[in-house]
């Protein structure tokens, strides 16, 4: 097992950042992120993924989703107000005054304008959540009106941890970066945020360096430089953590997380998320584009063990794609239970009952939930029969293979969800909406009626909620109906984090972002995050 010390790390950044290990244990000014992945995309643009814990820091959107207990829903960023028009086909942003890019040049309504339809032109990521916009209009310096086809929530929109980042037209012109990621994914930025990327060696590490003239100051405490280390093995970021060479970290063991809450110097933050994860199933390969192998696997999957012996109770089984406590979530829903013998019967109505189907299950190499969930559902498949290849990949191999032909892509691939913004459509329209070529529709599940349902029900969600939700849940009722997936788990976000940091709060908007402007170190004094700590 490797260990790893804080003098390691010290040293490690000496070299990336030019400071000596001494200078940096004496001040306390780094913080170093254990990150579980890689960083697949750091365009503003199509940025989709992993990587939005570094994008939250070094860029910044008009509007910010508020955590829950907030006495509001969003509060200001880059805009400082906004107003709707009475027939809700208009929004007017009024823009922070003397906010500048990490490249120097002035943050104002053309370089708004200019993102949004860099974003737009592209179609990558998570674009599809400016569907609404049909122009806009730099009213002046300060001032943007964005006129819509349909009423949309465009404040709650842009808000968003994905593809409402604002960026430098001229850092973007001036690199020929408007079409193309390979300028931000060779390691630099565009941004207004509080920290801007020093240096990126991909696959290995990413370093932040404060901006000395980011618009909301700085004050003694706040840390120099964010280390984004990438550390796929959850062994050694259970490691980081317990010795100090990490100040953050999340996806360790769930069966750890108990010992983790007694160790000196380390704290564990359990929250509700807006997060689940599910088993996609190919609906454009024999076996499970047969409906009743799907509507098997859905009762041969044992949910109670994963729930409570995997996840230890902290999470609840699913019911549907929308997760509970978001709004959209149906309660009414049918939820598969565990029945082996129904399972069994299933595959022999199906023509699959002769004891020899194979059904390949991929996850991400370095996830032990769901590895260890392959594991347990392979072991009770065996018993009907059915063989499971389990496969760990690269998040970017497992998503390459599913991508690329459908035809001869993995069987079942796990895979989380969290919302690009607060709203069902997220979960709906980037799972399961038709698609092609496939992007995050990784079932390949395509049904016009649930299209359908789902744009109306975006369509209205600005102006009619209660309509909304009501749309919603009919194509969540489809896609119980025709077993699309296996919802599995509405999960907890449980984060690891040294017991010297203060100032964290947990945002399921912004699924394991950590804003470090608003974190410091607390030398002397060993603080708890003001959250609510695991239960064990």
């Amino acid at each position: 097992m490797k260990r790893y010390s804080l003098l390691f790390v010290l040293i490690l950044l000496t070299g990336v950042i030019g400071i000596s290990p001494l200078a940096a244990q004496s001040n306390g000014s780094i913080a170093v992120y254990a990150n579980p992945t890689t960083l697949p995309d750091l365009d503003p643009s199509s940025s989709f993924s992993n990587d939005n814990t570094v994008m939250g820091n070094a860029y910044e959107t008009l509007t910010f989703y508020n955590p829950p207990g907030s006495e509001t829903e969003l509060s200001p960023k880059l805009a400082t107000s906004w107003e709707q028009s009475d027939d809700g086909l208009m929004w007017t942003f009024h823009l922070r005054e003397g906010v500048k890019f990490h490249d120097g040049t002035d943050f104002n309504a053309d370089a708004v304008k200019f993102s949004i339809e860099r974003t737009m032109s592209l179609g990558l990521g998570a674009s599809y959540i400016f569907d609404p916009i049909d122009s806009i209009n730099v009213v002046d310096d300060l001032t943007v009106e964005f006129n819509l086809k349909y009423t949309a929530p465009l404040d709650l929109i842009m808000a968003t941890g994905y593809a409402a980042w604002i960026m430098s037209p001229t850092a973007v012109t001036s690199n020929g970066a408007e079409s193309s990621g390979d300028w931000f994914n060779a390691g630099n930025d565009a941004g207004t945020g509080p920290y801007m990327i020093q240096s990126y060696d991909v696959g290995q590490r990413l370093v932040a360096t404060r901006f000395a003239d980011y618009w909301g100051g700085w004050s003694d405490g706040q840390f120099e430089n964010v280390v984004f280390q990438i550390a796929e093995d959850p062994t050694v970021r259970e490691q980081l953590i317990i010795s100090g060479g990490a100040d953050f970290t999340y996806d360790l063991a769930w069966d750890n997380y108990p010992t983790l809450a007694e160790t000196p110097g380390v704290t564990i933050v359990s929250n509700p998320s807006f997060q689940n994860l599910l088993a996609l199933l190919n609906h454009d390969k024999a076996p499970t584009d047969n409906l009743q192998v799907r509507q098997a696997l859905a009762y041969s999957f044992p949910y109670e063990k994963i729930v409570e012996n995997l996840y230890g109770g902290l999470g609840t089984q699913a019911r549907g794609p929308v997760p509970a406590g978001m709004w959209g979530h149906d309660e009414n829903l049918f939820q598969y239970h565990q029945d082996l013998d129904m399972a069994k019967q299933l595959l022999t109505e199906a023509g699959y009952g002769d004891g020899n189907l194979t059904l390949e299950y991929t996850y991400v190499a370095g996830d032990l939930s769901e590895q260890q969930i392959g594991e347990l559902w392979k072991a009770d498949l065996a018993t009907i029969g059915v063989n499971l290849d389990i496969q760990g990949l690269a998040w970017e191999a497992q998503w390459d293979l599913a991508k690329n032909d459908p035809t001869t892509a993995q069987d079942v691939f796990t895979f989380y969800w969290w919302p690009d913004y607060v709203t069902p459509y997220s979960f709906l329209y980037a799972m399961f909406h038709s698609e092609n070529p496939p992007n995050f529709n990784l079932s390949y599940y395509a049904n016009a009626e649930f299209d359908q349902l789902i744009e109306a029900g975006n369509q209205v969600s600005g102006s009619d909620k209660a309509q909304a939700t009501d749309l919603f849940n009919q194509a969540q009722q489809m896609l119980v109906d025709d077993s699309a997936a296996i919802f599995i788990i509405d999960l907890p976000n449980v984060h690891a984090i040294r017991d010297d940091i203060s100032g964290f709060v947990d945002n399921p908007a912004y699924p394991h972002i950590v804003f470090w402007y608003d974190l410091k170190r607390e030398e002397f004094q060993r603080t708890r995050c003001v959250q609510s700590p695991l239960t064990v």
